[in-house]
């Protein structure tokens, strides 16, 4: 990660520097791969009062450069808050990118992987005979014989094949009768 420490009407001492050092330092512990942060530290004075503006700029990879100013009369208070805020909006980063990497990871856990000596054994049993089953969906089925298996049963509707081959639906309505497509 680039640091880049300047300060604007205020001479930088040793001890502020090392102080936004540190804060920077903090930054790390979300391992969002930080490209680079510029702190810049300058005096406001505003309507006549006298105070400090502090200004982190962090760019992060592949998401957008997050800007922190923080202003207080105090520059050690104003740089410990602009450092909290920061680590706010880093740690919000930080767990999108967690709580999306443990869903990947227990879909990828649920999966049923073959042993190798598994899969030996499947090339081994392909010598297998498949025989062709019809299924009871697709037998051919009388109007008469749909509506007696459809009142024999609590389901709302029946989808089969008639004596023609067409795919009919018989349904319940509300009144107790029968509906057909």
């Amino acid at each position: 990660m680039n640091l880049n420490i300047s300060a604007r009407q205020l001479e930088m001492t040793d001890a502020i520097r090392t102080h936004i050092q540190s804060a920077v330092e903090s930054f790390k512990k979300y391992h969002l791969d930080i490209i680079s942060t510029r702190a810049v530290v300058s005096a406001d004075e505003r309507n006549g009062k006298k105070g400090y503006l502090v200004e982190f700029t962090i760019n992060l990879p592949q998401k957008n450069t997050v800007v922190i100013k923080q202003n207080d009369k105090d520059l050690y208070t104003a740089i410990d808050l602009a450092a909290e805020r920061a680590q706010k909006v880093l740690r919000r980063h930080h767990d999108k990118e967690v709580s999306h990497r443990v869903t990947k990871l227990t879909d990828v856990e649920n999966l049923n992987f073959l042993e190798p000596d598994d899969i030996d054994e499947s090339i081994e049993d392909d010598t297998d005979e498949i025989i062709p089953m019809e299924l009871d969906l697709y037998k051919p089925l009388s109007i008469e014989e749909a509506l007696d298996m459809l009142k024999n049963s609590n389901k709302q509707f029946f989808i089969f094949n008639d004596l023609d081959g067409k795919t009919r639906v018989l349904y319940k309505r509300k009144d107790n009768k029968f509906g057909l497509y």
